[in-house]
């Protein structure tokens, strides 16, 4: 079926409850555009698993602080439409910034803020950004309805407070997380990643190889946090081109760091190359079990 492109949520409601009232199941996909292969595959997940998938592709100004520039932010809707098309998608939701927020971003009064989860790792980096996607996220669940929703585990942070907003919303959403998908090199697949020099893409991926060596002491029984931050900062280290943000080792649910490594964890890295801020995690099971 071709793609059918929405800019109203009026427009949208009709269509995905017509899509529930005939049986189909809905899928929801939202992204800020700049549409890559990682997007492909959230999308292509969604339609494995629903008949009405909608794409959403909105640059939210309320996760950007007056010191970032919005309107550097890429966009090619003609490109993203055909991806998203190609990928299955039946919906591509594309609102105009007046019809998110009538009365004007700067004036919206309405804030929803997961509080611990957004204060440490980029939340930290970036006072308020989490708020912004949040509340956008919110609206879309309010907009879409009953539905899954799909998005990548490169975004961790964002994911788990994705998942604690509609638990404690209680959204009639389910929170489907995806895998990461990655350049050959290990690169987390991103939007920022087009920032990147050929030469530095390929320099990136010692990122991924500085969490695989975290993995590998934290599967073999590594309990100490430190031992396998100082493991991950050493690879890190051989690259002098990345400057480190941060290295973490935190409990995928609160994200706070643990006394010890022990059960699932998450393996978290931010660091800035070139023009570009890359971020990327991966999960890891200890063979310790966790005390109470």
């Amino acid at each position: 079926m071709a793609l059918v492109r929405v800019q109203t949520i009026a427009e949208l409601r009709k269509h995905l409850d017509r899509s529930r009232n005939t049986g189909w199941r809905v899928g929801l996909v939202p992204t800020m555009g700049a549409l890559h292969d990682g997007h492909a595959s959230l999308i292509r997940a969604a339609v494995a698993e629903n008949e009405a998938v909608v794409t959403t592709i909105f640059v939210n100004p309320l996760q950007f602080a007056p010191t970032e520039d919005l309107a550097a932010y890429p966009r090619d809707l003609e490109t993203d439409a055909a991806l998203a098309e190609a990928a299955g998608a039946r919906y591509l939701f594309t609102p105009s910034v007046d019809e998110m927020y009538p009365f004007g971003p700067r004036k919206v009064l309405t804030n929803v803020s997961v509080s611990s989860l957004s204060a440490t790792l980029d939340g930290a980096a970036r006072p308020g950004h989490f708020d912004g996607v949040a509340t956008v996220v919110a609206k879309l669940f309010a907009i879409a309805g009953m539905c899954r929703a799909y998005f990548g585990e490169k975004d961790f942070q964002q994911l788990a407070i994705v998942r604690r907003m509609a638990a404690d919303l209680s959204f009639p959403v389910e929170i489907i997380g995806c895998p990461t998908a990655r350049e050959p090199h290990g690169l987390a697949m991103s939007s920022r990643n087009r920032y990147l020099t050929a030469e530095e893409r390929t320099r990136a991926g010692v990122i991924h190889q500085a969490l695989q060596a975290g993995v590998s002491l934290v599967t073999s029984g590594e309990s100490s946090v430190e031992a396998v931050l100082v493991a991950i900062r050493s690879v890190l280290a051989g690259e002098a081109s990345l400057t480190l943000d941060y290295a973490a080792l935190v409990d995928p649910l609160t994200l706070e760091v643990p006394a010890a490594v022990a059960g699932t964890v998450r393996l978290l890295i931010a660091g800035r190359l070139g023009k570009a801020r890359l971020i990327d995690n991966i999960g890891a099971t200890s063979p310790n079990e966790r005390t109470s």
